[in-house]
């Protein structure tokens, strides 16, 4: 049962077709239309590993001429296009913050937060730009992570050749920032968004994965929260499902 009232687009979302991801900022579709249509990619990774060409997926319409790309690939799915119930994967890393502002508005995070009076955006903090402070005492960092699509993966959808990830080191300064907060207040808290179904997020073994994994463990010390929230996307929404706290790293 999803948690609050949604987060609602201003319209519902077109379902296409992936044709091909030329580069990490672009996404060609397929609208039904008869010819490709390119739309801006707003995930700046990898996607899971996968290869997305002939994945089902979800678009959006800023209706802005002055945009170079329009159109934004918001979310696809592992499943194939005749499918008649898709479930959705989102994408949209730029867009993250925007729903957990709402949630938090509403009183849906109030697990992670207590219950919410003042909710300030992009606050300074050290060499960094937090994404919100609560109530003036707790800092909260949000981080969607795609790198890894940490859900099943049928047997037809390919992967792509491995490739080494290692540009860890602005989550671990957020991170030691963080830490360093909570010499001035409360509570501090990664919040860990999967716009999927997902049974505990895992933070991926690149080749940095000591180094983050000491930092974590040093920063938990400290009393740095670590919380994950699954999301539900559809055409028309995106809603919290659960929220809980990660006790595995």
């Amino acid at each position: 049962m999803a948690i609050g009232a949604p987060f609602r687009f201003s319209e519902p979302l077109r379902e296409g077709i992936i044709l091909a991801r030329p580069n990490r900022f672009i996404m060609d579709v397929d609208l039904g239309n008869g010819a490709p249509v390119r739309c801006h990619c707003p995930a700046v990774s990898r996607i899971g590993g996968l290869d997305l060409a002939g994945r089902p997926c979800l678009v959006s319409d800023s209706h802005n001429p002055k945009r170079k790309m329009p159109l934004t690939v918001e979310a696809f799915s592992l499943q194939q296009p005749d499918d008649a119930a898709k479930q959705w994967i989102g994408i949209n890393q730029n867009a993250s913050n925007r729903y957990v502002e709402h949630f938090l508005r509403e009183g849906a995070l109030d697990d992670v937060t207590g219950p919410v009076a003042e909710v300030r955006r992009e606050v300074p903090l050290g060499a960094s730009r937090l994404d919100f402070l609560v109530n003036d005492n707790l800092f909260l960092e949000v981080k969607t992570p795609l790198v890894q699509v940490q859900t099943s993966v049928p047997a037809y959808v390919p992967r792509l050749p491995e490739a080494p990830f290692s540009s860890t080191e602005r989550s671990l300064r957020h991170l030691r920032e963080l830490a360093a907060s909570l010499a001035r207040n409360e509570r501090a808290v990664v919040l860990y968004c999967l716009y999927y179904e997902n049974d505990g997020f895992r933070f991926y073994h690149g080749t940095t994965y000591a180094d983050v994994l000491a930092t974590v463990d040093a920063c938990r010390d400290a009393g740095v929260e670590l919380w994950q929230a699954d999301f539900r996307v559809t055409p028309s929404d995106v809603s919290l499902m659960r929220c809980y706290p990660l006790e595995k790293w």
